[in-house]
């Protein structure tokens, strides 16, 4: 077993970690090259059995990342209907311009009473949300 390239959060008793989001979408290779475009670190791209693909992505400095997959029965979901994966920024104007540049269609920032937020989708319809919490350090 490999060493991990960044620093891993112990599982401490009462802890529950969210590290994995499955991501469903119809064309794995297509939707790793959307994101890996974005910045997003392809960290794993396994066949582990006939018929079965697992790719994990890691958004630039997330604990969580999101797992693209075919051939696994209990990750399975229709294609395009995963909503609202919320990306926390701390300039999202820099943010949403960084994303556009790599491609993404990214709706204008929204003031949502202080909070404030930016959208876009995957190739597949799975929507994500830029966010910023000004007093968030």
């Amino acid at each position: 077993m490999t060493e991990p390239q960044t620093p891993v959060t112990p599982v401490r008793p009462g802890m529950l970690l969210l590290e994995l989001v499955p991501v469903p979408v119809a064309d794995i290779d297509r939707a790793k090259e959307f994101y890996t475009a974005l910045g997003f670190n392809a960290d794993v791209d396994v066949r582990p059995a006939d018929g079965v693909r697992y790719v994990q992505l890691t958004p630039p400095g997330s604990a969580c990342s999101i797992a693209l997959t075919e051939g696994l029965p209990g990750m399975d979901m229709p294609v395009g209907t995963q909503r609202g994966l919320h990306l926390v920024v701390s300039d999202i104007e820099q943010a949403r311009s960084d994303l556009v540049k790599r491609g993404a269609d990214v709706d204008p920032v929204e003031d949502m009473g202080g909070v404030f937020y930016a959208r876009f989708a995957d190739p597949d319809g799975n929507t994500w949300t830029l966010q910023h919490m000004p007093w968030r350090p």
